[in-house]
């Protein structure tokens, strides 16, 4: 069983999708709101998912499954991807058809079709949050901005995003945070531009949601914003 803990080597970070090539670690028991894709070119990787343990070469765990990494092989390709734009089976077959490296999955991805956002309203609710994350995101003014009940708001963003509003906030926080510690600024910095109280809240978010904290998964990763 690998000993590592931490995560290190390269990753590359889209809007919507993150790729990372390098070692994943063993994490705790935990489940996100990305898609997320392994892909084991050397060995398989052993995951335990939802009570069962699976060792494979390629894997989708969907969107907000429970899962840890009990022996992830190196190298190792990780895809993280959204849900709000990807469906996790046009996803699979994109990602699993393309070449093992970081320019090929970077095309396949790009050119993956999107999942369209049938309703207006949806759009309107998410840049109303995203342009609140800095503060405290007030349910009810969101709702507003998107024409909207708070009854009405929840069951959208449920039925259409799969999370209610307070996950999506933690969720859109913690993206922001790690793309901000991963261009260098300091994780009490990066969490609070991202509306955590501190590094502290910060990292139990992180370790709760990928089964790391702040410093497993973030000091040793190198960061490529792609275009």
């Amino acid at each position: 069983m690998t000993a590592h803990t931490e995560w290190t080597g390269r990753l590359w970070l889209g809007h919507d999708y993150g790729l990372i090539h390098g070692v994943s670690g063993r994490t705790a028991p935990h489940s996100h709101y990305a898609h997320q894709i392994i892909l084991a070119p050397e060995r398989p990787a052993t995951v335990w998912l939802e009570g069962e343990t699976v060792s494979t070469s390629q894997l989708l765990i969907a969107s907000n499954t429970r899962h840890a990494i009990i022996d992830a092989p190196d190298p190792l390709f990780t895809v993280y991807a959204e849900p709000l734009m990807f469906a996790a089976p046009t996803l699979r077959e994109a990602v699993f058809c393309a070449e093992l490296s970081l320019p090929a999955l970077d095309q396949a991805l790009r050119q993956c079709p999107r999942r369209s956002l049938s309703d207006p309203r949806i759009a309107r609710a998410l840049a109303a949050i995203d342009a609140s994350l800095t503060d405290k995101v007030a349910a009810r003014a969101v709702a507003d901005t998107a024409n909207l009940s708070l009854s009405q708001l929840q069951r959208l963003l449920v039925d259409h995003v799969g999370l209610p509003v307070r996950r999506l906030v933690l969720w859109r926080r913690l993206r922001m945070a790690m793309a901000s510690v991963l261009a260098g600024d300091a994780v009490t910095i990066a969490a609070h531009n991202a509306g955590f109280a501190d590094s502290a809240h910060f990292s139990r978010s992180l370790k709760k949601l990928f089964g790391v904290t702040a410093r497993q998964a973030l000091q040793h990763i190198e960061l490529h914003l792609l275009d």
